[in-house]
């Protein structure tokens, strides 16, 4: 008899991943969904007998999910699948009902014991034939590529999150990365949308890989630098000038380098970088872009917005390729995930 099992993920690209990783010998019959409104709904109607659970999805996310299920007392097993794994998420989720914690990306083998270990699935983790029929599904349009490069992020922004949180003893808000793609010309207007606040700080490092080279820059609105150096509880006896720059210089590598270890991790290279930057400090965000970003001509930016909400804080990571890096980043995810399986 088939476990009706559900995929829930905002992601195409995720799912797709998902149901790649399942075994081959459990006899499963597959639902999908986009967010944690459509889930209850499949849950509800008995085809989410063990649930694959993202956190970060728009409408209902993982935890109004995890809580509705508790509140209505859905009879279904849910495993969470995130980039996101701070310890107070996992522990957040744990209390609510969730059985485990699986970090993105899947590793089949884990997922393999997870099942064995709750009494779902005893058996091998091969997941070859699922990943032939699930590759026969992938598309290649550009909102699919799009979407295939959002979750990438997703992944390396949760590694960055993780490191944020231990850094400073907070619980860091992720959000849905936002991804597009502007003529280079553009990107002044476009990033203007994200900090309006007439003055800000940032601090950029470059970075280039196997055809793949980009920008990563942190941007810190003024009126938060007070609060990040007494959250990092820094010698006081320096000068706040001193103290918020070392503050801006600290949580911009950390944030930079656990990014990119992520994205290293995904796409299966090595990324040489930059030493950080520091831009500029108490100007306009529009004159701190990099002259060498301007000539790229089309740029992809990805834009992820952070916020330690306990403590009145938020700065944002921008990651910037060049139009011709976008295809060696797709290539190489689609190779990393047919290697895997």
């Amino acid at each position: 008899m088939s476990t009706p099992i559900l995929i829930c993920d905002d992601s195409g690209f995720a799912r797709r991943q998902m149901a790649r990783s399942i075994p081959d010998s459990w006899e499963v019959e597959i639902s999908f969904a986009g967010n944690g409104q459509e889930a209850l709904e499949v849950i509800r109607a008995g085809k989410g007998d063990v649930v694959f659970l993202d956190l970060n999805m728009p409408v209902m996310d993982g935890y109004e999910t995890m809580e509705a299920i508790r509140k209505e007392d859905l009879p279904c097993l849910v495993i969470v699948v995130s980039g996101d794994v701070q310890a107070q998420a996992r522990e957040r989720m744990l209390a609510l009902g969730a059985i485990d914690f699986i970090r993105k990306p899947i590793d089949n083998e884990k997922l393999t014991n997870i099942l064995s270990s709750y009494g779902i699935y005893s058996g091998v983790s091969t997941a070859v034939q699922r990943e032939a029929v699930a590759r026969d599904t992938d598309a290649s349009s550009l909102e699919d590529k799009l979407d295939a490069y959002r979750e990438m992020v997703n992944i390396a922004m949760g590694r960055a999150g993780e490191s944020l949180a231990q850094l400073m003893g907070e619980f860091v808000d992720l959000p849905i990365p936002n991804v597009n793609l502007l003529e280079s010309n553009e990107l002044s207007m476009a990033i203007a949308e994200i900090n309006r606040n007439d003055c800000v700080s940032a601090v950029s490092k470059g970075f280039v890989s196997a055809g793949i080279r980009g920008e990563a820059l942190v941007i810190f609105n003024d009126i938060n630098s007070q609060n990040i150096v007494e959250l990092l509880k820094y010698d006081a006896h320096q000068s706040t000038g001193s103290l918020e720059l070392e503050a801006l210089m600290d949580v911009s590598n950390i944030l930079i380098g656990a990014c990119l270890n992520g994205l290293s991790e995904q796409l299966n290279v090595s990324f040489s970088h930059t030493l950080p930057v520091l831009l500029g400090r108490h100007q306009g965000l529009a004159a701190l872009i990099n002259d060498n970003v301007k000539k790229w001509g089309k740029v992809m930016a990805i834009e992820i917005g952070y916020a330690i909400k306990a403590r009145d804080i938020a700065f944002d990571l921008l990651l910037l390729f060049p139009d011709e890096a976008m295809n060696h980043i797709y290539g190489r995810l689609v190779d990393v995930d047919k290697e895997a399986s």
